[in-house]
């Protein structure tokens, strides 16, 4: 936990916090804070600052907080998912939120089994869980916005033309002969594939909505790893 992030009830007065939960745990065995230590500290959704430790004990950890200081800058980027496995949805949630995707739309393919979308790890208490926890590995505060897309062709023909319109489009294809390009500044809009990737079908409908398949080398790489090797190249 490189940053304690904090919520609106957190707050006993304008400037102090009183942390109960995982927080108060990991300062206390992680951290090994005591009274006097400064910890960095951002509340959801607004600045970043500092919090200095005036009490702490087994049951709970107070701080006063100061404030003031942006978020790190979000990546100009669209991200278009299908749908991972449960597991891998939960590492490729903090992953996006690590790296600064403020904008991710989970899509339906034909490879995407029915069941992922009945998964537990859909709701939003799981999805908020762990878009937090990639949050606080990169001091940021600010949480993606998550859409679900269950209807591939919908999406595809009334939806992704006009982002495509709109910003650079690219598809991750291992068959593609253009390589991922990278130092983008643009907007963009990127979608990934399931693993194996998308089926021929659908990459001609991606095409013909306005996206430019692109590939980071032959090898197929699961969605978990491709997705920060992606995001690395194209804007870091």
């Amino acid at each position: 936990m490189n940053l304690v992030l904090l919520f609106e009830n957190d707050f006993v007065n304008k400037d102090q916090v009183r942390l109960t939960d995982r927080r108060m745990i990991h300062i206390n065995t992680i951290h090994k804070a005591n009274i006097g230590d400064s910890l960095s500290v951002g509340l959801i959704n607004d600045t970043t600052g500092v919090g200095k430790i005036t009490q702490i004990d087994e049951t709970s950890v107070t701080m006063d907080i100061v404030l003031g200081s942006p978020p790190p800058s979000p990546l100009p980027l669209t991200l278009i998912l299908a749908l991972p496995r449960p597991n891998m949805l939960k590492r490729s949630l903090q992953t996006c939120a690590t790296m600064g995707v403020k904008k991710l739309i989970l899509l339906n393919s034909e490879r995407v089994q029915k069941s992922y979308w009945q998964t537990p790890q859909l709701t939003f208490a799981n999805i908020q869980e762990n878009l937090v926890l990639g949050l606080e590995q990169a001091k940021d505060t600010v949480l993606p916005q998550i859409v679900f897309e269950k209807n591939f062709k919908h999406f595809i023909e009334d939806k992704l033309p006009t982002l495509c319109k709109n910003s650079l489009s690219l598809v991750a294809h291992p068959n593609s002969n253009k390589a991922c390009p990278s130092e983008l500044t643009q907007e963009t809009t990127l979608l990934i594939g399931p693993e194996g990737g998308f089926i021929d079908k659908e990459i001609e409908q991606l095409n013909r909505a306005g996206c430019q398949n692109i590939h980071i080398g032959k090898r197929i790489l699961r969605v978990e790893t491709a997705v920060p090797v992606l995001l690395a190249k194209l804007f870091y």
